[in-house]
This record gives structure tokens, C-alpha cells and sequence, in this order.
């Protein structure tokens, strides 16, 4: 990974010029919030590259900005500026369907409030990313029962989120980002609301997939799970401090 100090001013690169292997390439990335004649910036100069194949831990104290990094990287977020490059594709020259194509096809988010659909049932939430991919139906079925099994949520498969407790709907949240095999899971807090035992699993579940060629990175407060991971990126104010 490189980034770069204080400082540090980055001309802007092209694809070309990307490190091998780069999944995510950000270059200067800036985000801020006017309030007047100033501005309050919740992330400065971030240089960053992430390889694929990669398990990365975001830290730092409350306010850091680690969330909102997150959503940056995930392309729910487009109120920015610098470079961000995703699979060489530039994301800073894209249009909003541009970014929601590479999203859908590309990631999976787990959000740290859930963002379950309340219309859907658990089986209806976890079919939803299937069905932005060329997947037959009889396909999509047998993918969302395994998954069920997986995360021994069966017997939620119809109720529907209000009827959940809190860490029902966070196991529901992650079976939904990985059902689809994604190239890159991001987690916001992944396992924030769940007891220690199943936290635990979340975190394996992670790892075995990290293993097998998924690209991970979590925000997280937990040094117990940033170990799981390979290195560990710690913001302070917006900046990046420490790697």
C-alpha cells in the first residue's frame, strides 16, 4: 500500500500508472462540508491502494472517518473529490448508473444500521443482489436456501425485518452482502450488534472467504477483528496516521 504524509500534494495518475494487482487506487480523495465562508473536512488527502485479494481494518476514534471512507470506497457516497480508480475503471469520471453497475455487480456492503428492506421478507432481502445478476431463477432459489442454512436463519426466511431482533437483521445484512460471492466486501461494524459467539463465526466466515480470493475491508473499534485481517489503516481527523 502507499500513502502519502500531510504534505504531500499527488499529481494526477492515469490508469497506467496504477500499483499491480490494485482493486482500489484513491488518489487525494477529499470530503468536505461548507458551514459559511469555511469548510469542515471529514477526510483530507487520502492516498490509499488496496490489491486485490486483500483483508484491511479501517480504526480510529469516533468521527474519524472511517464510515464515511467506507462509503467512498463502496460508491454510495459521490460528494467528493480527487481520484478513485476500481478495477482501472476511473470512479470520478462516472455517472451515477456507471457507479451502481460496478457496485452491483462488484460489491457487497454491510451496513452498520442494516439497510434491510422493510417491504421485503428475509428470503426477498437476500434474493435482491441475485437478481441483479444474470442468475436463473431455480439458481437464485437453491443460492438463497443454502445461505439460509448457512446463517441458521431458516425459520426467519418470512418474517419480515421489523419482526427481527437487532442481531437477526445484522446475520440477515451479512448473508446479504456475501450470498452473491462478491469480488469485494466492505462491513461497516460488521459484527457491532451480535453476541461474541456469532461474531466470532462472522469473522471466520470472512476470513475463509478472504482466503479463497475475496477482497475484505471492515471498519471496526475491535482489535480482535482487525487480526483477522492483514494490516490495518488508522484514521485520526480525516487523515490517514498510521499503517
Amino acid at each position: 500500500m502507499a500513502f502519502f504524509s500531510r504534505s504531500t500534494q499527488p499529481a494526477p495518475i492515469d490508469a497506467e500508472a496504477l500499483a499491480p494487482n490494485a482493486l482500489i487506487a484513491h488518489r487525494n480523495i477529499e470530503k468536505s462540508y461548507a458551514h459559511g465562508t469555511s469548510r469542515s473536512y471529514v477526510l483530507r488527502r487520502i492516498n490509499v491502494d488496496v490489491k486485490e485479494g486483500e483483508f484491511v481494518s479501517i480504526m480510529g476514534p469516533s468521527g474519524a472517518g472511517k464510515s464515511t471512507l467506507l462509503h467512498i470506497i463502496g460508491m454510495h457516497d459521490s460528494a467528493w473529490t480527487g481520484e478513485y480508480y476500481f478495477l482501472d475503471q476511473p470512479v470520478h469520471r462516472l455517472g451515477a448508473k456507471e457507479r451502481a453497475k460496478l457496485h452491483k455487480q462488484y460489491i457487497g456492503f454491510v451496513f452498520q444500521s442494516y439497510h434491510l428492506l422493510d417491504h421485503l421478507t428475509v428470503y426477498e432481502n437476500l434474493d435482491i443482489p441475485l437478481s441483479y445478476r444474470d442468475i436463473k431463477k431455480s439458481d437464485r432459489e437453491s443460492m438463497v436456501c443454502d445461505i439460509l442454512d448457512k446463517f441458521a436463519i431458516v425459520g426467519k426466511k418470512d418474517l419480515y425485518p421489523n419482526q427481527l431482533s437487532g442481531g437477526q437483521q445484522q446475520l440477515v445484512a451479512v448473508a446479504r452482502a456475501v450470498i452473491s460471492n462478491p469480488k469485494i466486501i466492505l462491513a461497516d461494524e460488521p459484527t457491532g450488534n451480535l453476541h461474541s459467539s456469532q461474531g466470532k463465526e462472522i469473522m471466520e466466515l470472512f476470513k475463509k472467504l478472504n482466503e479463497t480470493g475475496t477482497t475484505i475491508i471492515q471498519v471496526t473499534h475491535s482489535e480482535v477483528n482487525a487480526s483477522y485481517g492483514s494490516r490495518i489503516i488508522h484514521l485520526r481527523d480525516g487523515w490517514i496516521v498510521d499503517e
